[in-house]
């Protein structure tokens, strides 16, 4: 009866999170830069049947491992190339980790706490928003959590001589692999610091001379090294790249977008809000209870690390934190369980507490929102002042019930975040005028034809090839494919070096499509002849056109020489 009775809770998790995270997956335009290359990069995959070299505008490209491009390029061929079709991955990745943090929640904590840490990690804002995106992060999120899942359970059972124990081990170990393949050597570094060190703070360093070290390496090695030597096989120079270049220097000298020690600060409290206010009480109870302290310890150490690990380079974006959140969530989870079983008094000094930090939050956000309203579109703004106003309600809600049983408050605080997660999705659609270009593309494609060139200047609009097909030949400018590959014959026809040469294939008789920021529409008029005619335009970008083609009428504020 207990295994079934499990059983019901993980399909009743995994439902929750199919039902909330599959919906509207392909709804959106791809999202520039991240989304646009991931999905070229698996398009060209899928296209050239080439699996060990990875291509971004048909230049070769080696910052990330391809795992993530072959499960789009796997799902590309069975949905096509479109929106859903390239963020189907990160969301099955998404739906895995709610499902693997809810599993190890109960290992640790019981039924209650694997349930509540579900809810909190799935309706996170953060995680949400994220684990609908078309990023590397999801992934290496899913793999380093149950890898860290399978160790505590391995040392949890305490004795690496049994074969469970063994069994979960090279599981974890298995995991970090993948995750390798997903992002880079970041997954096994990061999990196996997490996890020696909690061996080390338990106090348990007996135990690391029994655990199965040369199956464990056997299975890393297995999985990871196979791409890794087809790849420098194939591209000579691509380990020293990779590992050097991009892991190491980029780890210690990268600054673009650059951060100070602060930025994952708010990213984290409002990535988890409104759940991470159930933290300390999460915290707390796990410390005073014997059977808990050392499950406290894990997720703690591994929160920590994380969140540090990422902290000290100056690049850093906002999915970095991922992987740390489950631990978070379940703390979270069991600060809520808790709740059941806590004197009425206390209770009511939580929500209490939950009620103005709320109102805190609201506040602190409605003056965010005044002051950057210039910079946001009407939709935008509309957005944020419904979701306030949710929280608003929201708070006003418990507040009321807050002297009630628990589940009153819990269910509504519960169903006004599925609400405003919603309306977040909706605000990404609003959003698409500033970081999408698919309504561009769309305009363009009935200009091009088998020959036609098509080109940016000084810029890469990342998703231009995904949606037109075409290769995106930039002008003076070469961006991320700036790489030791970038200068092989194969790449040339990828880049247009100056304003002369753009101005010879302009010129030359055949057509030629070229996307501009409006800014460089002057400068572009004196020195392009026959005259650019607009043919399409999205935010800051116009297409303009070498050929006979009437102006879109949408993009007369350009100022068409027509």
């Amino acid at each position: 009866m207990a295994v079934s009775r499990r059983t019901l809770r993980i399909a009743l998790v995994f439902a929750f999170a199919v039902v909330l995270y599959l919906p509207g997956l392909g709804r959106p335009a791809l999202w520039e830069p991240d989304e646009g290359r991931y999905a070229e990069i698996a398009r060209e995959m899928y296209l050239s049947g080439d699996y060990v070299t990875p291509r971004n505008d048909q230049v070769r490209y080696f910052e990330k491992p391809p795992l993530v491009y072959w499960t789009e390029a796997a799902t590309i061929a069975v949905f096509g190339a479109n929106e859903f079709a390239i963020r189907l991955p990160a969301a099955i990745f998404s739906i895995g980790e709610i499902v693997v943090t809810a599993m190890l929640a109960e290992a640790m904590l019981g039924a209650d706490a694997a349930l509540l840490s579900a809810i909190a990690l799935g309706l996170g804002p953060l995680f949400f928003g994220l684990g609908r995106a078309a990023t590397l992060d999801p992934a290496l999120a899913f793999f380093m959590t149950a890898g860290l899942g399978a160790f505590f359970v391995a040392a949890r059972i305490g004795d690496f001589s049994r074969a469970d124990a063994r069994r979960w081990f090279v599981l974890a170990a298995a995991m970090l692999a993948v995750g390798t393949l997903a992002k880079g050597p970041v997954a096994l570094l990061l999990g196996g610091a997490i996890a020696l060190t909690w061996i080390l703070v338990e106090r348990r360093t007996n135990e690391i001379v029994r655990m199965p070290w040369i199956t464990a390496i056997a299975i890393y090695a297995a999985i990871t090294i196979p791409w890794f030597t087809l790849a420098e096989m194939r591209n000579p120079g691509f380990l020293s790249f990779f590992f050097l270049h991009e892991h190491f220097a980029r780890y210690l000298h990268a600054s673009e977008h650059g951060w100070g020690l602060w930025f994952f600060i708010p990213v984290v409290i409002f990535g988890a809000w409104p759940w991470i206010v159930f933290a300390p009480a999460g915290a707390r109870g796990m410390a005073r209870e014997s059977s808990t302290r050392s499950a406290l310890k894990f997720l703690s150490i591994w929160f920590a690390f994380t969140f540090v690990f990422f902290s000290i380079p100056r690049a850093k974006l906002a999915s970095y934190i991922l992987p740390a959140m489950p631990a978070l969530a379940i703390v979270c989870g069991y600060g809520i369980a808790r709740l059941w079983s806590i004197p009425p008094d206390r209770r009511r000094r939580i929500f209490t507490w939950f009620v103005l930090l709320n109102v805190g939050a609201v506040m602190g956000a409605c003056v965010g929102l005044f002051a950057s309203r210039g910079f946001l579109s009407y939709a935008l703004t509309v957005d944020g002042i419904v979701i306030l106003s949710l929280l608003a309600l929201m708070t006003i809600v418990v507040w009321m019930l807050r002297a009630t049983s628990i589940g009153a408050p819990f269910i509504a605080i519960a169903l006004t975040m599925v609400v405003i997660l919603g309306l977040g999705a909706r605000a990404r659609d609003h959003a698409a005028q500033y970081a999408t270009y698919r309504d561009l593309a769309r305009a363009i494609v009935p200009h091009l034809r088998p020959g036609c060139v098509l080109a940016s200047y000084r810029h890469n609009v990342q998703s231009l090839p995904f949606y037109t097909g075409f290769r995106e030949r930039l002008v003076a400018y070469r961006g991320e494919l700036d790489e030791p590959f970038s200068n092989s014959p194969e790449a040339a026809e990828s880049f247009i070096a100056t304003d002369d040469d753009l101005r010879r294939e302009w010129s030359g008789g055949g057509c030629v499509v070229l996307v501009a920021n409006r800014s460089d529409l002057e400068h572009l008029r004196t020195i392009l002849t026959p005259a650019p005619v607009t043919v399409g335009c999205e935010g800051k970008k116009l297409a303009l056109y070498n050929g006979d083609a009437p102006a879109d009428p949408r993009c007369a504020s350009a100022g068409d020489a027509d």
